[in-house]
């Protein structure tokens, strides 16, 4: 007896139909991308050189295998000398910008690459063997008034800030590098104290706001020192600011972080992370304090 002729469809006739299906979304799906590769082409092609390397950047994810072979098959398919021409023209200078930006990000990376190399130069012994912390205080401070200059100077942007970053996972996922791992951490932490005591918000008027004015000394303060400028500036222990209030000023200062920082970049996450750290630790040494731990 033949199953499947009139009582419904087989299971091999269900199979046919979603392979059916299947294709024809893909097929769908390969005539957008050629549409969208077109109007790419097209905008390009109508370009002037300005324009044209603008478009370049704005697009530059879009110059895959994809595009490449497209626009070969357009310039096959031209039906004058002239078009050919044109297209061919296109295609050198669609590479030749590519090639600049690819060599810019690469000196970009150098750069910031050299730029770290500086900033560790004072704890980095002539053999370059890493020992944290140095042996010399002074090298610490010497580290210190590099990262100052420099971030004066407008060397420790977003690619300098990545560079240290995939250092540090890099560090951290070896496991054997302890020195060169509290390095980096101490190099941040300088980057973050520097950046955050640009602006000051202990005065108003002739008033001096104590809650600011603790946050910001612990903010400048080497993060050895942060138990003991907690215990001596809280309520909790010798001091005259509650914890509420230094927990209120910190929340302030990173929504104004927040606010003055790129979302997303390097910069925000290091500077809150740098003042969620105090916060984390104000927290213990209350807890300290308080005899909950």
């Amino acid at each position: 007896m033949l199953r499947g002729c009139c009582g419904g469809q087989s299971r091999s006739s269900r199979t046919i139909i979603r392979i059916g299906r299947k294709a024809n979304q893909d097929a769908e799906e390969a005539f957008k991308k050629t549409v969208e590769v077109d109007r790419l082409i097209d905008k390009l092609r109508d370009s002037n050189p300005i324009e044209l390397q603008k478009l370049v950047v704005q697009n530059v994810l879009a110059f895959n295998e994809g595009f490449w072979i497209r626009l070969a098959a357009r310039t096959d398919t031209c039906k004058s000398e002239d078009d050919k021409k044109d297209y061919e023209e296109l295609a050198i200078s669609i590479m030749s910008i590519v090639d600049c930006l690819v060599h810019k990000t690469n000196e970009k990376i150098d750069s910031a690459t050299d730029v770290l190399k500086g900033v560790l130069k004072p704890v980095v012994d002539d053999v370059e063997e890493i020992r944290w912390p140095p042996r010399d205080p002074e090298a610490l401070k010497l580290m210190e008034k590099e990262i100052f200059l420099r971030e004066q100077e407008g060397q420790l942007d977003e690619s300098f800030l990545a560079e240290v970053n995939a250092q540090l996972r890099q560090a951290k996922g070896d496991g054997d590098k302890p020195g060169f791992e509290a390095m980096l951490q101490k190099v941040l932490q300088l980057y973050a104290s520097t950046v955050l005591s640009k602006r000051s918000y202990a005065k108003k008027g002739d008033e001096i706001l104590k809650p600011e004015k603790l946050l910001e000394t612990i903010i400048k303060a080497p993060e050895e020192e942060w138990n003991k400028l907690l215990i001596n500036g809280l309520t909790i222990g010798k001091g005259e600011v509650s914890p509420q209030e230094l927990y209120a000023v910190i929340k302030k200062r990173v929504e104004r972080t927040l606010i003055r920082t790129e979302g997303g970049s390097y910069q925000q996450r290091i500077l809150t992370e740098y003042l969620n750290g105090i916060q984390s630790r104000a927290e213990q040494i209350v807890q300290v304090l308080q005899g909950n731990l």
